[in-house]
């Protein structure tokens, strides 16, 4: 991952930790991954304008799901995947979502988020998953 991307990441972390700190505002981060190319305007355009997006590279995208719960997270991100199903006319993108803990360090989220895409690639069974999915897998 490029070094700017990865600082531009914990930034953004730890932006939403200090958030919860300070004002208990709830966030879920999330990492999608689509196989075509997406800009980020575009992306934009289909996500909730209070969420926060950074491409990562060509095929992957951090979502900060500001103002949102883990539950709430999932039904965000089921109606991101439709749309750019919709949108592409394929289902090939997918969305690893992990619970939200200020004690964990942002290369920790970082790290679980791209364990939890990789058992969803695996996988037949889902396109959105949070970490339990790991679970599974032991």
């Amino acid at each position: 991952m490029d070094k700017k991307i990865k600082n531009r990441l914990q930034i953004e972390i730890n932006k939403a930790y200090y958030s919860y700190k300070r004002y208990k505002i709830d966030s879920t981060f999330a990492i999608l991954y689509h196989e075509e190319d997406l800009p980020v305007d575009k992306l934009g355009k289909i996500v909730r304008i209070s969420d926060h997006l950074l491409k990562i590279d060509e095929n992957h995208y951090f979502i900060n799901f500001v103002h949102t719960n883990h539950n709430n997270s999932f039904k965000a991100s089921q109606n991101l995947l439709h749309s750019l199903d919709l949108l592409f006319n394929n289902t090939t993108s997918c969305i690893a979502i992990d619970a939200f803990d200020i004690t964990q360090s942002p290369t920790i989220v970082l790290n679980r988020l791209q364990q939890i895409l990789n058992a969803i690639q695996k996988s037949s069974r889902t396109r959105i998953d949070d970490e339990n999915i790991l679970n599974e897998i032991i």
